[in-house]
């Protein structure tokens, strides 16, 4: 769904798909890792109803650029990059899981290119055991580099990311999956907590909440953006 688009963000080629009135309020999507733009088609429909949509995928995801040379540092700069190329100034921003951490990293970084903020079972950044990665059966959609170096950053991620959550100031939608999900939900809660302008709500549906549940998801969504 929606018109695929390719935007060249400093020699990087990144891809997105985009919904929505030309006139609307600019949305922006960021997927988890080892999705792509297409994870969100349970939701777009409605996100898309009062909003310009920007399901972007990120650098070695889908159709965007496998470069070889990964951090979340980088995507966040990829996706500030795109906003420049696009003309778009402040925006509403949606990220999932580590589309969640770049979300915030964005949020950090140039707090007033973020009109709301929402972390769907976005991770705390505090160091976790690592689990050897399993590699899916048949063809990847991603880079498998990729992963390796993501996963190494979400086990041992930068202090700085935790001491600066307290520079976002956006109004903040933190959406927790409840005990379903392997994301550790008091951890979640904290996140809503450490944001100046964060608030928190449970949505029971495992880690993957607009996939599973997208009609609460979108409604949640709905009512916390503005109209």
């Amino acid at each position: 769904m929606g018109d695929h688009r390719s935007v060249d963000v400093g020699g990087l080629r990144l891809s997105c798909r985009v919904s929505g009135r030309t006139d609307a309020p600019p949305l922006v999507l960021l997927h988890a890792l080892g999705e792509d733009a297409t994870d969100w088609e349970p939701v777009l429909p409605v996100l898309a109803r009062r909003r310009r949509v920007y399901a972007l995928d990120l650098r070695g995801h889908g159709r965007s650029d496998w470069p070889g040379e990964y951090s979340l540092e980088l995507m966040r700069t990829d996706v500030l990059r795109f906003l420049d190329a696009l003309g778009l100034g402040q925006v509403e921003l949606i990220g999932h899981s580590m589309g969640g951490v770049v979300a915030y990293l964005i949020a950090q970084e140039q707090p007033e290119r973020v009109g709301r903020l929402v972390l769907e079972d976005t991770p705390l950044p505090r160091p976790r055991e690592p689990v050897p990665p399993v590699r899916p059966d048949g063809d990847l959609n991603f880079d498998r580099r990729m992963v390796l170096a993501v996963r190494q950053q979400l086990d041992s991620p930068d202090p700085d990311w935790l001491e600066r959550i307290g520079a976002i100031t956006a109004r903040t939608l933190v959406v927790g999956g409840g005990p379903g999900s392997h994301v550790p939900q008091d951890g979640v809660a904290e996140l809503a907590r450490r944001i100046p302008e964060g608030e928190l709500i449970t949505i029971p549906a495992g880690h993957l909440i607009h996939r599973a549940s997208p009609r609460a998801f979108a409604e949640a969504i709905e009512t916390f953006l503005p109209g």
